[in-house]
């Protein structure tokens, strides 16, 4: 079942306050109204203008009687469940990182089974693949061995999802996100992070310190064509979602320095210096490219930008802000 703009709907964002979630949560509200969608976190924003206009509610997704009690207030016909501990950061606090994204997990497809929540929106990444997976147009059936917590975990929701659709009929929904790149919020934790950075350092006029090496190529993906993947997958019809672990996604693939040259058109004396640290092995055990057939067959997916587009959306938002 999907539901539609002109339908009533309330919709619950966990993890509302993260580089996904803050934006996600703005899109869900200027698409069904501020009141229907419910924003909860376990802290307030750091900057509450950000989700001011609708409700927000304090909550530890890992706290399973709070959880099922805001999902039974509330009765959302969806959840989008974005709370996790990224790459970076998980590998620094394995046994946290298991716990919080994989009991977290557990906990939503189980208050929304038994609530009958008629759709869950849950992220995996291209984390998921490992050092011997195909890196050049990563299929979305492959070898899958991931070496760290994080794709471990993300690796295993994938299962559990299919899991639950499998056994419970849970219209569960999920992408594999390639690195994710917006202007409204700073990095999270993740590999992929210094994408972000980068644009900031342009914009403030300093040197930026890459922890990746300049020909180290991933998958990215801007902010507004995650946000319209997101909602068009979940806008599709179901008979249309033939993968109910989740779809490959792609938008881009770029290096450190090709995105340094995208902002030297525009920012010419801006320097960058490469160092990098624990991140690199990470990012050589991801996929270069990614091959996303499956979701343009199936629901239609299509990116809008590439890089340089990208480039002078992010730069052009930012100046305004400084």
């Amino acid at each position: 079942m999907a539901i539609t703009p002109a339908e009533p709907a309330t919709i619950l964002v966990l993890g509302a306050c993260g580089q996904l979630g803050l934006e996600l949560t703005d899109a869900l509200r200027q698409r069904y109204g501020a009141a229907q969608v419910i924003a909860a976190d376990v802290r307030p924003p750091q900057l509450p203008e950000l989700l001011q206009g609708g409700p927000f509610e304090l909550l530890d997704v890992l706290d399973r009687a709070r959880l099922f009690a805001l999902v039974e207030q509330y009765r959302p016909r969806q959840i989008y469940h974005l709370v996790a501990m990224l790459s970076a950061t998980a590998e620094k606090h394995p046994q946290l990182a298991w716990k919080l994204n994989m009991d977290g997990l557990l906990n939503v497809l189980d208050a929304a089974v038994e609530h009958q929540v008629a759709q869950v929106y849950w992220p995996s990444s291209i984390a998921v693949f490992g050092p011997d997976t195909p890196r050049t147009h990563t299929p979305q059936l492959t070898v899958m061995n991931p070496n760290t917590v994080y794709g471990i975990s993300k690796l295993a929701g994938e299962q559990w999802c299919e899991w639950y659709h499998r056994k419970h009929g849970l219209d569960v929904r999920s992408l594999r996100y390639p690195g994710l790149i917006g202007y409204k919020s700073l990095p999270g934790g993740g590999t992929t992070d210094y994408a972000v950075d980068i644009y900031h350092k342009a914009v403030a006029g300093e040197n930026f310190e890459c922890f990746l090496q300049e020909d180290t190529e991933l998958p990215m993906m801007y902010m507004p064509d995650a946000l319209r993947a997101t909602l068009d997958l979940m806008h599709a019809p179901a008979e249309q979602i033939k993968v109910r672990s989740s779809y490959n996604l792609s938008g881009m693939s770029f290096s450190p320095q090709e995105i340094a040259a995208s902002i030297r058109r525009h920012v010419p004396d801006f320097e960058v210096s490469y160092r990098p640290d624990q991140r690199q092995q990470i990012a050589d055990s991801w996929p270069r490219s990614i091959n996303d057939s499956q979701a343009r067959q199936d629901w239609g997916w299509q990116p809008e930008f590439d890089l340089d587009k990208m480039t002078a959306d992010m730069l052009a938002h930012l100046a305004v802000s400084v």
